[in-house]
């Protein structure tokens, strides 16, 4: 039986007992972590406190349909030089009848439109995001495109229906 081995990260959060998933480590040896999304706010302020201020990525996808949406985040500290940067990977799932995870903007300005790009494409809701509105699709915009249980009106319907 094969034991996956765990970063740092992961036994910080076993150590401070903080309930979490390791995901292991992707191609290029970057931790990855499932969070629930009650501990995301509290875990990226510890996250930044130890360095990793800088949100190099932030996307949601739709994981399956009638499931979960996840809401993926790369932060990157750079300690010891430009060529050397440390990233861990977070990850973040909310049911779709209720997705609703907490907001970084407080804490990583960056994420304004990250966000804003996540609630509008699959309609995650991050709580106390100052300016969580549509930034891709026009707000007179039904439904959320990149949902796979997502359909799209077809236009001759609509273009019937008037």
């Amino acid at each position: 039986m094969k034991t996956m081995q765990q970063g740092w990260l992961s036994n910080w959060l076993v150590k401070h007992e903080v309930v979490h998933r390791s995901l292991g480590f992707d191609h290029r040896g970057i931790e990855t972590l499932q969070i629930k999304a009650g501990d995301w706010d509290s875990i990226a302020v510890i996250l930044y406190v130890y360095g990793y201020d800088y949100l190099r990525s932030q996307c949601s996808y739709d994981v399956a349909p009638g499931g979960s949406l996840g809401s993926v985040h790369h932060l990157t500290r750079i300690q010891y030089g430009i060529d050397n940067p440390e990233e861990v990977c977070i990850k973040v799932f909310a049911q779709k009848d209720n997705p609703r995870i907490p907001s970084v903007f407080s804490i990583r300005r960056s994420a304004d439109f990250q966000e804003r790009e996540s609630y509008d494409m699959v309609g995650i809701s991050y709580d106390n995001h100052p300016r969580l509105k549509r930034i891709l699709m026009p707000e007179s915009w039904i439904g959320w495109p990149l949902r796979k249980d997502y359909i799209t009106p077809n236009f001759y319907e609509i273009q019937d229906a008037h």
